[in-house]
């Protein structure tokens, strides 16, 4: 394309500061895993703010901090295009729903509690790599798939934790989706439709969202993910929820089954509550360990009925999530 210029960076998305996205017109992602997209989403979300008198009104104070958000992604032959305007159409946070559970573990469990092999899988993988090497994991290596696979197994013996395998380590480290090279084609023209219609205004954007499915011919199809009034993200009501928690529920538990469940699909949650203070925190190292032993109590023990629990998580940049509990 005669004069565009590209610029390549080589890094996670996390990595650069908000000066860096705020100077884009449109922004257009191809990123391959949802713990990215929520980040990013929460992320131009915050940047847009709202007026206040008293509480939001809904109105956006400026529109200039209004950044377009185009997200594609393919999962062999199907694939979607998503059009997101923060804080005017529903955002990637509204329609979570969506999508399952991503298979993943509670950093907590990994580091504190393992009870399964794909939790010392995870712990080598995530935790050991990075204390021995500085250097990203190959996951194409054999030799590095094979000092993730010795030291699970080490881990597990430790737990008298059976059925880590070599097979089951390259299941977890590498969890393999076939790319089509015709669906990713689509899928990227129409993101680049998209985005030429943001910056040309040549014609009405899609609203908000395109399907489509190549395995029994050509189909594609568009519908419309509406606000959601509960988002954490983007709804500024959704700022506190009721929660029913047992009193006999484990903290460890309520992290695991509620948290990191279909509502909220937090990956590494940290928790304070008002009256307690904080019951457990990711990081650093030293106050996860301290706090550890909160793991393993009851709900009932730690909170009472009216505390409100705030709840951060890597995935949701800024975003704090409160819960005011009523034990059950």
């Amino acid at each position: 394309v005669p004069g565009c210029n590209v610029t390549a960076h080589v890094g996670k998305i996390q990595d650069k500061d908000h000066s860096f996205y705020r100077q884009f017109k449109v922004i257009v992602s191809g990123l391959d895993n949802i713990d990215a997209r929520r980040w990013l989403n929460s992320l131009l979300v915050d940047f847009v703010e709202l007026e206040t008198e008293g509480e939001d009104t809904g109105e956006i104070r400026d529109p200039d901090q209004v950044i377009p958000f185009i997200d594609g992604g393919t999962e062999g032959f199907r694939g979607q295009v998503r059009v997101i305007v923060p804080r005017v159409t529903s955002c990637f946070e509204c329609s979570l729903f969506a999508f399952p559970p991503q298979k993943a573990f509670p950093m907590c469990t990994i580091a504190q509690t393992p009870r399964i092999p794909e939790h010392c899988i995870a712990y080598a993988y995530m935790v050991e790599w990075e204390k021995h090497f500085t250097r990203a994991i190959d996951k194409d290596s054999p030799d590095d798939m094979k000092w993730i696979f010795e030291r699970a197994l080490a881990r597990a013996e430790e737990y008298r934790i059976p059925g880590v395998t070599y097979f089951r380590t390259m299941g977890v480290v590498k969890n393999i989706i076939p790319a089509i090279a015709s669906t990713n084609a689509i899928i990227s023209a129409a993101s680049v439709l998209e985005a030429t219609k943001i910056v040309t205004y040549c014609s009405q954007t899609l609203n908000v969202n395109m399907s489509y499915g190549g395995t029994e011919g050509v189909y594609t199809n568009t519908f419309v993910y509406e606000q959601n009034p509960e988002c954490i993200v983007c709804s500024p009501a959704a700022a506190r929820r009721k929660v029913d928690v047992p009193r006999t529920m484990l903290l460890e538990d309520f992290m695991t089954d509620v948290l990191a469940g279909k509502d909220y699909q937090l990956k590494s949650p940290s928790i304070a509550a008002s009256r307690a203070g904080v019951l457990y925190m990711q990081n650093p190292k030293t106050l996860r360990e301290q706090l550890a032993p909160n793991l393993l109590k009851p709900m009932g023990e730690l909170v009472q009925t009216g505390d409100v629990l705030n709840i951060t998580d890597p995935n949701l940049h800024s975003v704090s999530l409160g819960l005011e509990v009523v034990l059950v």
